[in-house]
């Protein structure tokens, strides 16, 4: 359908069906003009507060929100100390940030093969390929299900002993806001050195941009709040320079006064605050987060309901330590024995107003990873595999039943017709 302003003709966007998107309501709305009408736009106490609501929710120590789930990974490798020399291992599955953060850092990245049942890193891919060069490891939570964070601990726990060094665990949680692993939330690090949450619009609550790092250690904290904005601390306990700190030295025993302009540098950090406009959106939004999480598991089992029985399609699995909050919903499909290639059922589906997207390319894949590691088609045979037949439905809690429905009827017609 198409109509008509006074530009031309346009898009009717009501007839889309896009694979992911925000539910912003009118709470959202005036949640962020009631900043707007504040006194303080940015570094205000709408950051705190909802650094410390998404700590409370996910019941760790500390959260440092910042602007995007990258400059989150970025930080909580710079706070782990990986430095060139240094190998991060993580997913082949993901995004790219989860293995660009490594190559900020100057550190080499290393692809661990999936598990072919759960689409997440196989603990045992992670053994094989720690040495005494690993310093990090990320697991990245797949479409909201959680890693087997326990049994990767206990493997990293016995390298630690076995290489005599420290190798952190950095989760990358950002599919994974609201799941639950072992009946406990993603998120407690208590498998664990930092979490990684985003905020993006197709994620569980959005900010806009925006995302944050967990942790329950204090001396990491404290360097991740510096590392957010510019490595700068106004703590006089972090001071270094305490003569240039206090107006006198030499005071008669009288202590001496702290300078109310003084701030240090202590570390090399960046420019990646979140605005107090953006947290407030956040709070909003994290207070309808198990109303969201409701509503996908609700869509995920009229998927399941629909594609379980379908002949070359498989529906996901998830693992009975796992509660998951269902961020994407990836059907594998035999292309071939279907007759159809994924290129053109995603073009038919998008000319009928459904979108569909593949999550994701193998990282190691990208022509950046093969020109700068050497990396190649045949480094992860499960990866591969899941990639050739990997299609993500549209899943959002504000997609109506009749979309669901209008899905399922659009994907069966398309197989059954071939």
């Amino acid at each position: 359908m198409q109509i008509k302003n006074n530009k031309g003709i346009m898009e009717d966007k009501t007839t889309f069906v896009p694979y992911g998107r925000q539910w912003i309501d009118e709470d959202d709305i005036q949640a962020v003009v009631g900043v707007l009408r504040s006194d303080r736009l940015t570094q205000g106490p709408k950051i705190e507060e909802f650094e410390n609501a998404l700590a409370e929710y996910c019941k760790a120590k500390y959260a440092v929100a910042v602007n995007s789930a990258t400059s989150a990974l970025h930080i909580a490798c710079i706070a782990a100390e990986v430095v060139s020399g240094d190998e991060v291992i993580t997913s082949s599955i993901t995004f790219v940030a989860s293995a660009n953060c490594a190559v900020y850092c100057n550190a080499k990245p290393v692809f661990a093969d999936i598990d072919p049942k759960t689409y997440n890193i196989d603990p045992m891919e992670i053994e094989k390929k720690i040495n005494s060069h690993t310093r990090a490891i990320i697991p990245v939570h797949f479409a909201g299900q959680s890693c087997d964070m326990e049994s990767i601990y206990k493997i990293i726990k016995k390298k630690e002993e076995e290489f005599n060094k420290k190798i952190f665990i950095i989760e990358d949680a950002c599919h994974a806001l609201g799941s639950i692993y072992k009946n406990k939330k993603v998120g407690d690090c208590t498998f664990s050195d930092m979490t990684v949450m985003s905020f993006h619009p197709v994620k569980h609550i959005t900010t806009g941009e925006g995302g944050a790092v967990l942790t329950n250690d204090e001396t990491l904290y404290k360097k991740l709040k510096r590392l957010k904005s510019h490595g700068i601390t106004f703590n006089p306990k972090e001071f270094v320079n305490n003569d240039l700190a206090l107006q006198s030295l030499n005071s008669g025993g009288i202590k001496p006064l702290l300078n109310p302009w003084y701030y240090e540098q202590t570390d090399l950090g960046y420019n990646y605050r979140l605005t107090d406009i953006q947290c407030a959106l956040g709070l909003s939004q994290l207070k309808k987060l198990d109303i969201f999480r409701k509503r996908r598991r609700e869509i995920v089992n009229k998927y399941n309901a629909a594609f379980r029985d379908a002949k070359f399609v498989h529906i996901p699995c998830e693992d009975d330590k796992c509660n998951s909050n269902f961020h994407l919903y990836v059907l594998l499909f035999d292309f071939e024995k279907i007759g159809i290639e994924r290129a053109r059922l995603m073009l038919e589906l998008k000319s009928k107003g459904i979108q569909t997207q593949v999550h994701y390319i193998p990282v190691y894949l990208q022509p950046f990873y093969q020109k700068h590691f050497g990396t190649k088609w045949g480094d992860c045979q499960n990866a591969e595999h899941y990639y050739q037949r990997c299609l993500s439905m549209p899943l959002f809690p504000a997609m109506a039943d009749q979309d669901v429905e209008r899905v399922v009827e659009e994907i069966n017609n398309l197989v059954r017709s071939e």
